[in-house]
């Protein structure tokens, strides 16, 4: 397969669409539609249903299919749809082989959450779930601080439909160096950590990186895209300081808001609910207006 297209798309802001909740608890499809669709309108080009924003942890298999086959649906040709997997070997082969028939052109995998991980089994894991799905790109998500670069490429050798990582370890010159190891120039390299990252992930080898704002502000999100691409760090970092708090809000207690504080900000523009599910938890009144407060400040 022609995989220069797929890298090409990598490349770029990685939004994680939310997945909003009705009333009753079930997943609200008509806020879930307008929610993609002002994705897409305000020129996001990439999604990724199924993310950790968008609770793929909390949400059933059927919940996940939908989420897939709705966001396929309404990126129609629109945007590249890199649909997230997980859990057990054969539920993320499932899911892999129902993105492909979906339509979508790459899957995320998740990273494993089974408390004892060996790099071989990582490798194992991974290819698996890429030789299920020959055609997909396949882009795994690392957040293993212990995984060295020579596993990523030893996976690749025998898998070479994995072509991008998302790496999601907080530590730049760890990044720089796991990117060297494993081939700069072989994958396109995701800055997993989002838009306070994205600087320092940029200037060690990431040419895309992911986004939970973006649901909020896609402009404020591209922006930084396209000040890290014309390598004017001035401009990025003025986008770093204006969206600083709203992320270190997200980021604290070890990212235990980070859905919670994307959720509250789109409920305070009228969008969606702010419900999320447990083990999340709304954030509590004296908080809801200091999110709602920088998100009035911002160009949306």
């Amino acid at each position: 397969m022609d995989i220069s297209p797929l890298k090409a798309a990598l490349a770029d802001v990685v939004a994680i669409p939310v997945t909003p909740f009705a009333e009753d608890g079930s997943i609200d499809v008509p806020a879930h539609r307008v929610l993609l669709r002002r994705l897409l309108d305000g020129g996001v080009r990439i999604v990724t249903p199924n993310g950790n924003t968008g609770e793929f942890y909390a949400l059933t298999p059927d919940e996940r299919r939908s989420v897939t086959e709705l966001t396929v649906e309404e990126a129609g040709g629109r945007a590249t749809v890199l649909v997230g997997v997980g859990h057990d070997v054969p539920t993320a082969v499932a899911a892999a082989e129902h993105a492909r028939d979906t339509g979508a052109e790459m899957v995320m995998v998740h990273q494993p959450v089974h408390p004892y991980v060996s790099q071989d089994g990582w490798i194992d894991y991974h290819r698996a779930i890429a030789e299920a799905v020959p055609d997909l790109g396949v882009v795994p998500y690392i957040r293993n601080p212990l995984l060295a670069g020579e596993a990523l490429a030893e996976l690749a050798d025998n898998c070479p439909n994995v072509i991008g990582v998302k790496y999601a370890v907080p530590d730049a010159a760890r990044f720089g160096a796991f990117a060297r190891d494993a081939g700069l120039e072989r994958f396109v390299w995701v800055a997993g950590l989002a838009e306070l990252y994205a600087p320092s992930y940029f200037a060690t080898g990431a040419t895309g990186f992911t986004s939970g704002l973006v649901n909020v502000a896609p402009g404020v999100s591209l922006g930084m895209l396209e000040a890290l691409r014309a390598g004017d760090y001035t401009a990025a970092m003025k986008v770093w300081e204006e969206i600083r708090r709203f992320e270190e809000l997200r980021a604290d207690r070890q990212s235990a808001n980070n859905v919670t504080v994307v959720k509250e900000a789109l409920a305070s523009l009228g969008l969606c609910r702010r419900d999320v599910r447990a083990p999340s938890r709304v954030l509590p009144e004296a908080q809801r207006a200091e999110v709602a407060d920088q998100v009035a400040g911002w160009s949306i």
